[in-house]
């Protein structure tokens, strides 16, 4: 089953979109059976690349609010990460232009590492407060998967895969992706937003129906109460 995800990496609603997903997958039957594609889709494309200011600094422009009021905002998203199992530190964020990270992104793919590249980028930005700007930063993600960090330095300072993200955005533009996080299931269904766990279940399931798959038997419970060839455990 294919599923491509638009995303950010600096998006709240992302990330828990992201564990919603891979409960509904594990919860579903179908670990082993999806693979997912990840679309750049930048979200602050005008953040500034260098000296970027805090989260609340740029909400409270954003909003005309104060770092107060902007606190209070972001607690109903601080609440819905912890349904999930995220813890969100906001205190600690900053923007950040991700185009760089975006880039990279597409170059770890060809190893088969996008997936754990993009949850430590997630992780590190929302629960640390990382600069995912930063080329240190950036460099110890890639150094931490096991890939050449030189060649990732090559990548951070050219024009590398500028395409990929032009197309990217070309596919967003086609199905009218206009916010993020967006899910695509064969191609077939769509889910906007951070939906609850049960409506990516049930989707995942109907895109199976398409992609000709079966979920695979979930065992649970640990199997004490039973009975084995005419004995029983009391």
């Amino acid at each position: 089953m294919k599923i491509e995800i638009f995303s950010d990496f600096t998006c709240p609603f992302c990330y828990i979109g992201k564990r919603e997903l891979e409960h509904a997958i594990d919860l579903a039957g179908y670990s082993g059976q999806v693979e997912i594609e990840y679309k750049a889709y930048q979200i602050g494309p005008d953040t500034p690349i260098e000296n970027a200011p805090t989260l609340y600094e740029s909400m409270a422009e954003k909003f005309d609010a104060t770092i107060e009021e902007v606190k209070e905002m972001t607690k109903g998203i601080a609440m819905r990460a912890t349904e999930v199992g995220l813890h969100y530190n906001f205190e600690e964020m900053k923007t950040a232009h991700t185009e760089k990270a975006h880039r990279l992104a597409k170059w770890t793919k060809q190893f088969g590492k996008e997936m754990a590249y993009t949850e430590a980028l997630m992780s590190s930005y929302f629960t640390e407060g990382k600069d995912i700007n930063d080329d240190d930063f950036l460099l110890k993600v890639i150094e931490d998967l096991g890939l050449n960090v030189e060649i990732a330095k090559g990548v951070i300072v050219s024009n590398d895969f500028n395409e990929a993200l032009d197309k990217d955005r070309y596919d967003a533009q086609q199905l009218g992706v206009q916010s993020v996080p967006f899910f695509v299931f064969e191609n077939r269904y769509g889910i906007k937003g951070a939906e609850p766990n049960e409506v990516f279940v049930r989707t995942l399931h109907q895109a199976a129906k398409i992609a000709g798959i079966q979920p695979v038997l979930k065992m649970v419970g640990n199997g004490e109460a039973a009975c084995v060839d005419g004995e029983c455990k009391l």
